[in-house]
Formats: structure tokens, C-alpha cells, sequence
């Protein structure tokens, strides 16, 4: 203990030493995480939209005005003829159209069925299906309001029976994709600034020489790699406290679970990613390869293989066991299932168990890769 302790205190005080710490220990996890958690979202707002009324009546001009009340869509332009939404979509200048047919308002208030054609711009394939799925609800619903308003007024019922459905979203009532993506871009701002950070450790020592006198020394493996994982842990340890409050105290993202329960998590998650630069770094012979070597064989997978970016359940079957290697995968869980959910270890253990054994593992390997000779 008195090695490490002396060690540690040796590492802060480099630390303290580079001017660039502050800014990529403070100022850039705080500017990434505004403009990602701005940036990174699923929700589809503003859709551009052009509209060919070819019944011209009150019911099409309201369910016009529907559209343009709504903060998903846009609307661009009004057209009489459906042939005039080409060149708008083609051009970019709306990405759906939807087009209201000859007799709409009668049809409506006869009760009798009609249909409303929306056609989507599909070169975005997931902003089509969204805004499409926006745009067929408020149409039904305006449909069905203007039938049993019209059935009302005549003295009768609506001739169309209907089942209300009964809707309830659990977890996340308003559906903002938000609150699902900050917690994962807090996971994401954690591996790349503490895994960087502590894959410098040892390749450092190796740049200016002072590696040879660590091995001259009676410190084991294993005291060495604590040493250097103990201060880049409470640099991480800062980094957690800044990154979360800004997700809660800014951005409002719902804390449901046990700040306790987190915070352990998180130090379990930050072992993981510091032991995976420590490992990094005793493979490096330099700074720029060390960093290299972290960002393309390591961060990059696992961004896209932890269900960050894309949902583990559509990948291929042949990788998604590959992404049981990732302890991103695991933390993504916690911190979503803490946050949103509000559940305790009773339920998370298997994802703390998988992301402890990865964490020992790791800095296992870390300690047997050292450059420091056994004593």
C-alpha cells in the first residue's frame, strides 16, 4: 500500500501537470454531451409536408389546418393537383405528400369510407416510417371526429362502430427519445474519455524512460497497474459527476432509480473501461499508437455493437453473440434500467455480474501484459 499510495500521488500530480487535462477531462464531456444529446435523437419534428386538396371544403381545409397545428409537420405548400407533389418531393423541399381526394367532405359527413393518400420520401428510411405513421394517425382521427360529429348534429350515432383503443407507455409516458439516448451518451462520453486517458498510462513511461526505473524498483505488476488505474479512476469519478448532472439538471432526463445503486455501477463500468487502456497501453509502444489502437479496435465496435446506434435484436444472428464481449452492452442496460425504470439489483445483477467478470478479466490481462518484470 505504501507503494501504490506513492505511486498514485506521482500520477496525480503529472496529471495536474498537463494543461490539457482540465479541457479533456471537463470542458469536452460537457460539449459533447449538449451536442449529442441535441443531435442524437429518433424523434421526427417539422417534417416538411405538401398537401393536394383536390375536394376543396371545409373538411379539407380543416384537416389541412391539422397539419399545419401539428408540431411534427410542416406545411409547405397547398396544390390542386396530385402531379404538382413531385417535383417538391424530388427536390427535397417536402418529404411527404399527402393528397385529399375529389368528394373527402362529403364522404365524411355521409359516414361513408374514404381514403387520404400519403406518399413518403423513403431515402430516409426511418424518418419515412415515423412521419408516415404520424401522418395516418391524425388523418384517422380527424376522420373519425368528423363522422360522430356529423352523426351527432344529424341526431343519430355514427355509422361507424369503432373500438377505442386504451393506450398506456410505461417508463417513458411522452415517448422522448431523449431520455432513452442521454443515459447511452453518458456510457459512450465515459468509455472514450477514461478509456483514452488511461491507455496513456504506461506508454507514457515508455516515451520518457522512466518505465526502466519503475522496474528497478521492488513494485510488483500488479501495484503498477493499481497505481496507474487509481487516479484515472477518480478523474473518471469527476467526469461521472459532471455528466450526470448536466443529463439531470439540464436536460431533465427522469431519475427514477437509486442514486446508490448508480453510482456503484458506474464504478464497476469505469474499472472495465480504465483496465481496457491500462491493457491497451502495456501493447503500445507510443501515445499516438496507444490511441489509435483504442479508438479503431475498440471504441468504434463497440458503439455499434452495444445497441447503442442499432438495436442488438435486428443485427445478424452470427454477431450478436460477439456483442456479449462488450461491456458497453451491460452498462447501457443499467443505466437505462436505473434511470427510466427505476429498478434495483434484484433485477440488474445479471448485467453487474457480466460487467464485474469483464472488469476482472480485463485488468487481468492488463496486469500480465505489463512490461514490469515479477519479483
Amino acid at each position: 500500500m505504501h507503494r501504490i499510495r506513492f505511486l498514485i500521488w506521482k500520477e496525480l500530480i503529472e496529471l495536474g501537470q498537463d494543461p490539457r487535462l482540465f479541457g479533456i477531462v471537463v470542458i469536452a464531456p460537457i460539449i459533447q454531451l449538449f451536442m449529442l444529446a441535441y443531435a442524437a435523437t429518433t424523434d421526427v419534428r417539422n417534417v416538411p409536408v405538401i398537401i393536394a386538396d383536390t375536394d376543396r371544403t371545409a373538411s379539407s381545409r380543416e384537416l389541412i389546418s391539422r397539419f399545419d397545428a401539428s408540431p411534427s409537420f410542416t406545411v409547405t405548400g397547398i396544390v390542386n393537383s396530385p402531379d404538382d407533389v413531385d417535383g417538391a418531393l424530388e427536390a427535397g423541399r417536402a418529404w411527404l405528400a399527402v393528397v385529399v381526394p375529389s368528394g373527402y367532405g362529403e364522404a365524411l359527413e355521409t359516414g361513408r369510407g374514404t381514403n387520404v393518400q400519403v406518399v413518403a420520401d423513403g431515402s430516409d428510411a426511418n424518418s419515412a416510417g415515423v412521419s408516415m405513421s404520424y401522418a395516418t394517425n391524425l388523418i384517422a382521427s380527424f376522420g373519425q371526429e368528423v363522422v360522430e360529429r356529423s352523426a351527432v348534429s344529424r341526431g343519430g350515432h355514427p355509422s361507424i362502430a369503432t373500438i377505442q383503443p386504451m393506450v398506456r407507455v410505461w417508463f417513458n409516458p411522452r415517448l422522448e427519445s431523449r431520455d432513452f439516448m442521454i443515459p447511452g451518451i453518458v456510457a459512450i462520453l465515459l468509455l472514450v474519455v477514461t478509456t483514452n486517458l488511461s491507455s496513456m498510462g504506461i506508454v507514457r513511461e515508455k516515451e520518457l524512460g522512466t518505465l526502466e526505473q519503475l522496474n528497478v524498483t521492488p513494485m510488483t505488476r500488479s501495484e503498477l497497474i493499481i497505481g496507474k488505474l487509481v487516479p484515472y479512476g477518480l478523474v473518471g469519478m469527476v467526469d461521472v459527476l459532471l455528466v450526470l448532472a448536466v443529463a439531470i439538471l439540464w436536460f431533465h432526463v427522469p431519475m427514477r432509480g437509486s442514486y446508490l445503486l448508480l453510482f456503484g455501477t458506474t464504478l464497476v463500468y469505469l474499472v472495465a473501461t480504465l483496465a481496457l487502456g491500462l491493457f491497451v497501453s502495456t501493447i503500445s509502444q507510443t501515445q499516438q499508437q496507444a490511441m489509435m489502437t483504442t479508438t479503431f479496435f475498440f471504441l468504434i465496435p463497440m458503439m455499434l455493437l452495444s445497441g447503442f446506434v442499432f438495436p442488438i435484436e435486428n443485427m445478424p444472428a452470427a454477431v450478436q453473440p460477439v456483442t456479449y464481449l462488450i461491456p458497453l452492452r451491460y452498462f447501457l442496460v443499467i443505466l437505462r434500467s436505473i434511470f427510466l425504470k427505476g429498478v434495483g439489483l434484484d433485477v440488474l445483477w445479471p448485467q453487474v455480474v457480466a460487467l464485474a467478470a469483464w472488469s476482472v478479466t480485463v485488468l487481468l490481462l492488463a496486469i500480465s501484459r505489463s512490461a514490469k518484470r515479477a519479483h
